[in-house]
């Protein structure tokens, strides 16, 4: 019996984790990939109880990450202009996801026309490893920060050893750069 629960838990997990996989488009109609979450590697041990019901003990929701930051700023435009000059020396590709800053709503966010209709219009984070320029907001990672406290990210890194070698390398142009440990939700936002 316990097999044949753990293995129709391991399925319902699968087609919940593999539903929430999106794709965006930024300015140029790129087709941009979401990461989906690799369930085989994500899934622990399903526990029993003292009362024989199966308890499952991971947090599927949730991954930490390590988030590496060139520089954070209250003003889009700085950041804006600092994200294509990083591209430029260093060659680091730049991913908007679709979003862009709207000035009336004093927001990223992606178009109102967006394809998505839950985030159309509204700001929706980058949540999975990349090695990508984008302009976040810094409180989705570091709770802490303020709410409009925007981030210039260089990447987000699944190994810390892997963030320390873009900080390495960053750290020659970009004297204010920073890496943070992230709980990073990467549940399905539908």
């Amino acid at each position: 019996m316990r097999k044949f629960m753990t293995r129709h838990i391991y399925i319902i997990l699968t087609v919940i984790l593999t539903a929430c996989g999106t794709t965006a488009t930024d300015k140029n109609d790129r087709k941009i990939q979401s990461n989906k979450v690799e369930t085989t590697t994500n899934l622990q041990s399903v526990v029993s109880t003292d009362n024989n019901q199966l308890e499952d003990t991971t947090d599927y929701n949730n991954a930490t990450y390590f988030v590496v930051v060139a520089d954070t700023s209250l003003d889009y435009s700085t950041l804006h202009k600092k994200m294509f000059d990083l591209n430029s020396k260093l060659k680091i590709p730049i991913d908007t996801m679709g979003r862009f800053y709207n000035k009336t709503k004093n927001l990223i966010a992606l178009p109102d026309n967006d394809e998505d209709e839950i985030y159309a219009g509204d700001y929706f984070p980058r949540r999975f490893p990349s090695h990508n320029l984008s302009l976040e907001y810094l409180n989705f990672y570091q709770r802490q920060a303020g709410e409009k406290t925007i981030a210039l990210v260089t990447g987000i890194y699944e190994t810390e050893k892997s963030a320390d070698s873009a900080l390495t390398v960053l750290h020659k142009t970009e004297k204010k750069v920073f890496k943070i440990k992230a709980d990073i939700y990467v549940g399905c936002m539908h």
